[in-house]
C-alpha cells in the first residue's frame, strides 16, 4: 500500500512573499503608467515642434498640424538659413559654448583642488569667500558699472569672464574630490615624488573623467543659451550669440520680405513667421542634443558619485 501523501500546507513566508511579488507587480504597473504619462506630457511638444517645423506655413498657422507633419516642406529651414546673421550668430555660439566651457572647467578644478587640501592655509576663510556670493549680490547695475570699468563692454570676453565660475559646481566639484579620491594617494604620489601639479595632472584628472564631462555639458548648455548678459553687455549685432538673433526672428519679427519672393504666395508673412519659430527652436536646440550622447554614460555617474554619503 502506498502512503497517502496529505496536500503541503502555504507556511506563512510563502504567503507574504507572494503578498509582496503581488504587492511589487502593483506598484511597477502604477509606476510604469505615470512615467509613461510624463513621458508623453514631455514628448509631445517636441514632437509637435519638429513636426511644425517640417510642415508648409498655411497647416501650422490653422492648426492642422497635431503629430505628424502636414504637406512636408523644408522651406522654414531654407528661409532661416537665409537670414543675413544667423550663421554668424551660430559661430558666435560656438565659440562662447566651446571657449567658455572650458575656461569655466578649467577654473573649478583649479579652485576646487585647493580647497579640498587639508594643508591650505585659511582653506575654511577661501571656502567662505567663494561661497559669500551665493547669499548677497551687487546687483546689475554695480555688475555693468564692473563690466564697464574693465573695458569688457562689446568684447567677448563679457560672455565668458563674468560666468567663468559657478559656486554650485564648486561644490560639486569639491564634493567628488573628497569622496572619491583618498587622501592616502596623495601621500603615495609625494612618496614617489610627484609634484602638487604633477599629481593635479596625472592622477585627479584622469579619475575625475566623468566629472568634467558633467561640468563641461552644464558649461555648456548656460553658454549656448546666453541671452541676457548679450542684451545688456552687447550692443555690437557681430557679437551676438544665436539667442539673440533668434530673438529678433521670433520676439521683433525682422524678417526680411524680400526672402519671400520666390514662395509664389504659398502663405502670407504672418504664416511664413510662424513656421520660422518652430525652425529657428530646432536649429537652435540641434548642437546641444548633439553633444549629449557623447557625455551620456557619465552624466549619471558624475552627478551621483560626487553626492555627500550618509
Amino acid at each position: 500500500m502506498t502512503a497517502l501523501r496529505l496536500p503541503r500546507r502555504t507556511s506563512h513566508k510563502s504567503l507574504s512573499a507572494i503578498q509582496d511579488s503581488r504587492g511589487d507587480r502593483i506598484f511597477s504597473f502604477i509606476n510604469y503608467v505615470f512615467l509613461t504619462v510624463v513621458l508623453i506630457i514631455v514628448l509631445y511638444p517636441l514632437i509637435y515642434t519638429l513636426s511644425a517645423s517640417f510642415s508648409a506655413p498655411s497647416a501650422v498657422i490653422t492648426g492642422k498640424v497635431t503629430l505628424f507633419p502636414v504637406d512636408p516642406t523644408t522651406l522654414g529651414y531654407q528661409k532661416i538659413f537665409e537670414y543675413p546673421t544667423l550663421i554668424k550668430g551660430m559661430l558666435n555660439s560656438l565659440f562662447y559654448t566651446v571657449v567658455g566651457s572650458t575656461v569655466s572647467v578649467v577654473l573649478t578644478f583649479l579652485a576646487a583642488y585647493p580647497l579640498t587640501r587639508k594643508d591650505l592655509p585659511g582653506r575654511r576663510f577661501l571656502t567662505i569667500l567663494f561661497f559669500f556670493p551665493m547669499l548677497f549680490s551687487g546687483g546689475l547695475i554695480p555688475f555693468y558699472l564692473v563690466v564697464r570699468d574693465v573695458g569688457m563692454l562689446n568684447n567677448r570676453l563679457s560672455l565668458i569672464i563674468p560666468t567663468a565660475l559657478s559656486v554650485w559646481n564648486l561644490i560639486i566639484t569639491i564634493s567628488f574630490l573628497r569622496s572619491s579620491i583618498p587622501d592616502e594617494l596623495y601621500e603615495a604620489a609625494q612618496i614617489d615624488g610627484c609634484s602638487d601639479v604633477g599629481y593635479l595632472i596625472k592622477i585627479v584628472l584622469p579619475l575625475a573623467k566623468s566629472l568634467i564631462a558633467v561640468l563641461f555639458l552644464v558649461y555648456a548648455v548656460a553658454q549656448w543659451n546666453q541671452y541676457f548678459l548679450s542684451l545688456v553687455l552687447q550692443t555690437d549685432p557681430e557679437l551676438a550669440p544665436l539667442q539673440i538673433v533668434l530673438r529678433n526672428i521670433l520676439i521683433l519679427n525682422k524678417v526680411d520680405l524680400g526672402m519671400m519672393a520666390d514662395i509664389k504666395r504659398l502663405a502670407d508673412q504672418q504664416a511664413l513667421q510662424e513656421q520660422l519659430k518652430f525652425s529657428s527652436i530646432v536649429v537652435a536646440s540641434v548642437p546641444v542634443l548633439m553633444l549629449y550622447p557623447f557625455v551620456q554614460r557619465y552624466f549619471v555617474q558624475g552627478l551621483t558619485i560626487g553626492a555627500i554619503k550618509g
